[in-house]
């Protein structure tokens, strides 16, 4: 049961409520609101946490850790080290491996050595033959001195003809090796082996094929290093174990500006 308030007893009267301040709490109503600590503003975002997408703060994609960059990388950069390398005009591609390229290698060492063999046999064929067509002294057996110089003409032509054979099979055999490996990696890009095992030679700047001029380079580096006893040409072909790049670059890989690729299946 209540009881009206004794209008002579102040202590029993409300206390006048205070106007409400704009800032802190809930806003005035039928008042704008005022900046402060309670509400955002309207249609403003706040910069930070949760932005929109183009806007500066935490919750915009910056250039740097987490998001990728705006274009293609430079030509020869290796792509986290996965074995994969960035080559113009090709986009991403696998680097072959040493095992790739030895058995490559192998492979063309058995095509050329099945070649420079048929070139020795015809080599010599031809000079036993150049033998056989030798004049015949048995009719000049009576005669003493025409036989000895019968013979003697036998062995000079016979000797002749073995070193001329020998000589063209040794220019074959030569031409061969050089042809081989320099015109079929400059203009094509790669020799029967490497062709076998999906192995490319390409121009690191350009991803074309190395050109007579790189082919030639590629190929005489190794060629000089055999001069000395082979050591020189093994260190050339073992060379990319040095190169800490990861590109597996020889020596005459890096003079040519080249590096060995695996072709995309």
């Amino acid at each position: 049961m209540s009881y009206p308030p004794d209008p002579n007893n102040p202590y029993g009267q409300q206390p006048p409520q205070a106007p409400q301040q704009p800032g802190y709490g809930y806003p005035q109503q039928g008042a704008p609101q005022q900046p402060g600590y309670g509400y955002p503003q309207q249609g403003a975002p706040a910069p930070g946490y949760g932005a929109p997408q183009g806007a500066p703060g935490y919750g915009a994609p910056q250039p740097g850790y987490g998001y990728p960059q705006q274009g293609a990388p430079a030509p020869g950069t290796i792509q986290a080290n996965n074995g994969f390398i960035n080559i113009a005009n090709l986009g991403p591609v696998k680097i072959a491996t040493m095992g790739q390229r030895f058995l490559a290698r192998l492979l063309d060492g058995l095509i050329i050595g099945l070649v420079m063999t048929l070139a020795m046999v015809l080599g010599l064929g031809g000079a036993i033959g150049l033998v056989n067509n030798t004049k015949d002294c048995t009719s000049l057996v009576n005669d003493s001195v025409a036989y000895q110089s019968c013979l003697n003409d036998q062995i000079s032509q016979a000797s002749g003809g073995i070193m001329a054979g020998l000589f063209t099979s040794l220019a074959v055999i030569a031409a061969i090796g050089v042809l081989y490996e320099w015109l079929m990696v400059g203009l094509v890009g790669a020799t029967l082996g490497k062709m076998a095992l999906g192995l490319r030679v390409v121009k690191e700047s350009t991803g074309e094929n190395p050109g007579l001029g790189g082919g030639f380079i590629r190929y005489i580096i190794p060629t000089v290093g055999g001069f000395l006893c082979g050591i020189g040409q093994i260190l050339v072909y073992l060379s990319p174990f040095f190169d800490n790049s990861g590109k597996l670059q020889g020596w005459h890989d890096r003079a040519a500006g080249t590096v060995v690729v695996k072709k995309q299946a």
